[in-house]
């Protein structure tokens, strides 16, 4: 048993992570009745007026050129967005770890390096870049919302770290997730609950809802993510950022920690967070020129394909076809999601594309099978890391006052596995078994599209809601199959920002025929001046190991959505 109560060792880690904020960085905070903060950084008198330049530069692209020609050094950089992080964490809670000595050494290394030589290290010269809570740092504790993993401190840095040295990066914080990882919400009982700075009543989101949160007040340039079932899509479609699934082992994740270790058939993979697309290529495209696989044993060995960024083949991305997912046959999506992919496809029959419906197929089956792969151990690798302190297994995201009320007695993820045991390793091969023939049945209704495009291709990607809402009160983020479809199937899938929830717009639709119990309560959840204002994203889905096409296609859909706005303004 721990020598410690579990509550005294969260609060003494706390209360260590408060210390490393330098007092002269503290600001007066909003009061808590105050939902949203995306202003302060700007009005609470902290940044200087070039800091603040420099962290609201939001083309990544342009932070790199400015960090490579010297215009800008790496130290002031770092010092700006480490300053911006330190608020956004005041304001929403959304930090770890905090080391700004390391940090600013680090960013003045990479300063040296470009006087001495220059010439800047690598392609994400001196950018500061903040990481979710798996990726271990030499010598720093990485505790990843358990209280027994306190006290833990890596002996090596993970495999991304290694290579973000290696393109001239500075890793310069770490961010909240929840305990276990597997929550679309962001509360551990270490570092407390992390909120969305459009309004702090509501969810950033998660597992990185930490990232989501500083990203999305510009406390980073550039995050990077993990997503097992959504935990990249999810906070960034909630915070209003850019972020990408790519498929499993494109990227590297060797000696980054994580929740069911062992359990390959549905990979975690890591993705980039970020305020443009800009920052999504330049992050994809810098750490598979590294040759991730010189270092990370399942990588895939497939280096950057300027042919398949050209969309090579996708028609050079001449006229396409997308099909839109107006609902994924489990959950209907609130009426602001609805708009969102109106109007996407407006936009792109306006560039010349064209747009059909997706066919659902068999979806039920996948997302049951998904989620009975996880809980195949019967939470047995979470009570084991729970018991290392003695704190209890967290069952709700609801805070324990003032909870949202939430019509749903049990998430139809746990309602599909029925009863819970710990199943045999014959039983969980045949559930791998059954999710290869889904895949290769989803491929197959994927491929046979091409009767229905007339561009003498399948359909070219998918458009779909990356959740049945955009973000909601915290306790209330049930549904995760919107983007579990993805990770299952091994899709690629990019997330982008279509437009933001305006209660005079999107009011509440009248009830339709209830899928099931879920459905009927996302439904009733629904409160147009509750989520007036929230930003609304979609994501598109493109096939495994496409990150150069799935990276390019949303960028064609992102132009057509900016020029369809711009023509409709008066």
């Amino acid at each position: 048993m721990p020598e410690k109560d579990w509550r005294a060792l969260c609060a003494e880690r706390k209360q260590r992570q408060l210390e490393q904020i330098p007092e002269e960085w503290t600001i007066t905070p909003p009061p808590d009745d105050q939902r949203n903060v995306l202003d302060v950084p700007r009005t609470c008198g902290l940044l200087t007026a070039r800091e603040l330049e420099i962290t609201d530069t939001v083309n990544v692209d342009i932070l790199l050129d400015r960090l490579r020609t010297g215009h800008w050094s790496s130290v002031e950089v770092t010092t700006a967005f480490y300053k911006r992080a330190i608020v956004a964490h005041q304001l929403t809670n959304c930090l770890t770890e905090i080391f700004i000595e390391r940090a600013l050494a680090r960013a003045k290394e990479v300063d040296d390096f470009l006087k001495a030589n220059g010439k800047p290290i690598g392609p994400l010269h001196g950018l500061p870049i903040s990481l979710k809570d798996q990726f271990c740092l030499k010598g720093m504790e990485t505790i990843m919302g358990y209280a027994g993993w306190i006290g833990r401190v890596a002996d090596r840095d993970s495999v991304l770290v290694e290579l973000l040295y290696e393109c001239g990066a500075v890793p310069f914080v770490r961010t909240n997730v929840p305990q276990t990882l597997m929550w679309g919400e962001t509360y551990n009982h270490v570092f407390g609950r992390t909120t969305n700075p459009y309004n702090r009543y509501m969810t950033p989101g998660g597992s990185s809802g930490g990232e989501g949160a500083l990203v999305a007040l510009r406390g980073s340039p550039l995050g990077v993510g993990t997503d097992i079932g959504g935990s990249v899509r999810i906070p960034s479609a909630f915070c209003g950022l850019y972020g990408l699934r790519p498929s499993y082992e494109r990227l590297p994740y060797c000696n980054a920690v994580n929740s069911q270790e062992g359990q390959e058939s549905i990979s975690s993979v890591l993705g980039p967070m970020t305020n443009s697309l800009e920052g999504v290529k330049a992050f994809t495209k810098a750490i598979i020129d590294a040759r991730p696989w010189r270092k990370d044993p399942l990588c895939v060995r497939k280096e950057w394909s300027e042919r398949e960024y050209a969309l090579g083949d996708h028609g050079l991305g001449g006229k396409m076809c997308f099909a839109i997912m107006w609902d994924n046959g489990v959950i209907k999506p609130h009426p602001p999601l609805t708009r969102a992919m109106e109007l996407v496809k407006k936009a792109l029959e306006a560039a010349g594309h064209t747009v059909i419906d997706w066919e659902n197929h068999r979806h039920l089956e996948i997302y049951t099978v998904g989620e009975k792969i996880f809980a195949a151990d019967d939470a047995t690798d979470m009570l084991n890391d729970c018991a290392l302190s003695g704190e209890p297994l967290i069952q709700t995201m609801s805070p324990e006052t003032d909870a949202h009320e939430y019509a749903l007695d049990e998430p139809m993820q746990h309602t599909i596995i029925g009863e819970r045991r710990h199943l045999t390793a014959y039983e969980l091969w045949q559930l791998h078994r059954e999710k290869r023939a889904l895949r290769k049945s989803y491929l197959d209704h994927w491929e046979a599209t091409v009767d229905k495009t007339g561009t003498g291709r399948p359909v070219d990607a998918i458009i779909s809601p990356a959740a049945a809402y955009a973000a909601c009160p915290h306790g209330c983020n049930s549904d995760c199959f919107y983007t579990g479809l993805c990770n299952y199937l091994d899709y690629t899938t990019a997330v982008f920002p279509v437009t933001f929830v305006d209660k005079e717009i999107d009011k509440r639709a009248p009830p339709h025929q209830f899928l099931n119990k879920e459905d009927e309560a996302v439904y009733k959840l629904y409160d147009p001046e509750l989520w007036h204002g929230m930003p609304v994203a979609l994501q598109l889905i493109g096939r495994t190991q496409e990150e150069e096409g799935v990276i390019a296609m949303t960028e064609v859909v992102d132009k057509a959505l900016k020029e369809f706005k711009s023509s409709a303004k008066p």
